[in-house]
């Protein structure tokens, strides 16, 4: 109904114009010399305005002409997008298939109607990888690393390339140069940091770890590497402040004070690194230098004092007096020790020698067979021992070189 209205509006329009067309009155001349043209008004009129549709017909066609090969490219660009869109389809799901090598058929494919789009980069290299063909995906990564909108991707592939053959060199340039490009990759943080354990380069591992990992070993590995001895006794208070039952750090901290001038100093990290967490070497450290036994036995009382019941001060205790002769005193503390389910193979073994110390060779091999049955079926002696792979070391290490597990070396005991 609207256009019928719209329709008899524009016609009455028309037919008004042309009404007052005719009702013109005048004449419209034109001379040039002999030659004469006259016609009157409304006719000129209407002459000037169909020169005017016709020109701008002409004007239209010409643009039109002009503009086609151009709507044609366009039109052939859309149509190779589309069909670049179809076969970049087909390929995901010939790589999720398992069918790399019908993937690179279809990136190529796409490839030569679209270009070299991120997408298609990041499929062709992710079908070489699947193929086997590292040198093309590295091609591929690459060309997107150089690429200001798909840089990062490409840094990605690549230290993802790195790290698969162990070049932990160039994964560690390539993860910083990708930190800079997304410097809000919680991620890449983490990377890096496993990237430095694999250099073992500590002391960048420690800028790099979060706050769950272990900072004293790593501080403590730091301060080995570092060349500058001022920096090197600060990171090993750090390390012992982080972690006094750390035992290594204790010893390395304890051994910087007393090389510095401060043995009182050094004797209190022990006595302190003692009291958290009795151990072995810390005890070794502390009698080191003192030749007297009986004054090792005051010693060993000295520095036990707080942790009379631990199992490690009995166990120096008693070897502290057995060594100095004082068998009585060593056989109550190594009693103590059994009857307290606390003995493990040391115990006995110095139950062994007490028997050899007390009584003739033939008087003590019975009583000695006895405590070596016992022996065997009491748990071994603590040892620095992966919590990974369960490798035992002779001492503590920052890596285990087993499994290249960090951090994961730890003092522990086993059952039988």
């Amino acid at each position: 109904m609207r256009s019928v209205i719209k329709f008899l509006l524009v016609f009455a329009l028309v037919f008004a114009v042309v009404l007052w067309l005719s009702g013109l009155g005048g004449q419209v001349e034109i001379r040039h010399g002999e030659w004469w043209i006259g016609v009157s008004l409304p006719a000129a009129i209407v002459l000037a305005v169909a020169v005017f549709l016709v020109l701008h017909l002409l004007l239209r066609i010409f643009g039109w002409l002009r503009g086609w090969p151009e709507r044609r490219r366009v039109r052939k660009r859309l149509n190779d997008r589309a069909l670049a869109e179809i076969a970049l389809t087909r390929a995901l799901v010939a790589l999720a298939a398992g069918r790399p090598e019908a993937a690179r058929l279809e990136v190529a494919r796409a490839r030569n109607l679209a270009g070299a789009t991120p997408q298609l980069l990041l499929l062709e290299a992710e079908a070489a990888r699947s193929l086997g063909d590292e040198e093309g995906a590295t091609k591929a990564f690459e060309e997107l690393a150089g690429r200001p909108d798909s840089r990062f991707l490409g840094l990605r592939g690549l230290l993802r390339q790195a790290e698969a053959r162990e070049d932990w060199d160039t994964a560690r340039q390539i993860a910083a140069d990708a930190q800079a490009v997304e410097p809000k990759a919680e991620w890449l943080r983490a990377e890096r940091s496993e990237v430095a354990l694999r250099r073992k380069d500590w002391g960048e591992a420690l800028a790099l770890s979060n706050p769950e990992a272990p900072r004293a070993g790593l501080t403590l590995a730091a301060a080995e590497q570092e060349p500058d001895p001022v920096k090197a006794r600060e990171l090993e208070r750090q390390a012992f402040m982080a972690e006094p039952r750390f035992s290594p750090a204790v010893l390395a901290h304890a051994k910087r004070l007393a090389e510095a001038g401060s043995p009182r100093r050094g004797r209190s990290v022990l006595q302190q690194g003692w009291d958290a967490a009795p151990h072995p070497d810390i005890a070794a450290a502390f009698l080191s230098g003192e030749e007297d036994r009986i004054r090792r036995v005051k010693l060993a009382e000295e520095l036990t004092h707080r942790t009379q019941d631990h199992p490690e001060s009995r166990l120096l205790r008693a070897r502290a007096a057995l060594d100095a002769g004082l068998t009585g005193r060593a056989r109550q503390e190594l009693a103590a020790l059994r009857d307290g389910g606390h003995a493990d193979r040391r115990c006995y073994d110095l139950l062994v020698e007490l028997e050899r110390a007390e009584h003739s060779p033939d008087a003590a091999r019975e009583k000695e067979a006895a405590w070596l049955r016992e022996a065997a079926e009491a748990p071994l002696e603590p040892v620095w021992r992966c919590g990974h792979c369960g490798t035992e070391h002779r001492t503590w290490k920052p890596l285990c070189e087993a499994c290249n597990t960090a951090g994961a070396i730890s003092w522990s005991g086993v059952g039988r």
